[in-house]
C-alpha cells in the first residue's frame, strides 16, 4: 500500500502546540515528540479493522477511530518541509477518544478472528479486494484479531491518560 496510518497518544498541551505550529505538528508526525509507546504505526490495517468492525455492528470506531473528527490539526503543516503527503492530520479530543474505548473494548479480538473465513476467496468477499493481497499461507483471521487489540489497547490507554489522539497517514 502507498499510505500507512499512524496514531499519536497526545497530551492536550502538544495537541495545542502542534495546532499553533507546524514544527511542533511535524514533530508529532515525526515520532519524536512523545516516548515510543504513545506511538501506533498500524501500515493499511484500518481499512480491513473498519470493515470487521461494521460487519459485527460497530459504526463508532469505524467512523472514528482512523479518521479522527475530521478537523484538520494545522493547515500549514500542509507545506511543511517534513510532510510525505498532502493528506490532513486530525485528531480526536479526550472525550472522543474514550468514546471510541468504549466501543472498541466491547468487541473482543476472537469476534474479529471469528468473522474470518478461513478461506481465501470467501475471506476477500467479505473484506474486500485488500485482503486478497495477502499470500495464501497468512493468518489473516488471527492477524486481524492482533491489530483490533493493539488498537483497542491504544485507545483505551489514551482514554485512561485523558489523552487526545492524533491521526496521520503517511
Amino acid at each position: 500500500m502507498a499510505v500507512v496510518q499512524n496514531l499519536a497518544r497526545v497530551p492536550l498541551a502538544v495537541l495545542q502546540d502542534a495546532r499553533r505550529s507546524a514544527d511542533a505538528l511535524a514533530a508529532v508526525c515525526s515520532f519524536d515528540a512523545l516516548p515510543r509507546t504513545d506511538y501506533a504505526d498500524l501500515n493499511w490495517w484500518p481499512v480491513l479493522l473498519e470493515r470487521a468492525w461494521r460487519l459485527l455492528g460497530h459504526d463508532l470506531p469505524a467512523d472514528r477511530a482512523f479518521r479522527g473528527d475530521d478537523t484538520e490539526v494545522n493547515p500549514d503543516f500542509r507545506g511543511h518541509r517534513d510532510t510525505v503527503f498532502d493528506h490532513p492530520v486530525v485528531s480526536l479530543e479526550p472525550d472522543a477518544v474514550a468514546r471510541v474505548a468504549g466501543e472498541l473494548a466491547a468487541i473482543t479480538p476472537a469476534a474479529v478472528r471469528a468473522l474470518v473465513p478461513a478461506e481465501r476467496s470467501a475471506a476477500v468477499a467479505l473484506l474486500g479486494t485488500l485482503a486478497a493481497e495477502f499470500d495464501l499461507d497468512f493468518d489473516l483471521a488471527g492477524e486481524l484479531a492482533e491489530q483490533h487489540r493493539v488498537t483497542r489497547d491504544f485507545y483505551a490507554g489514551a482514554a485512561e491518560r485523558g489523552l487526545a489522539v492524533v491521526l496521520w497517514w503517511d
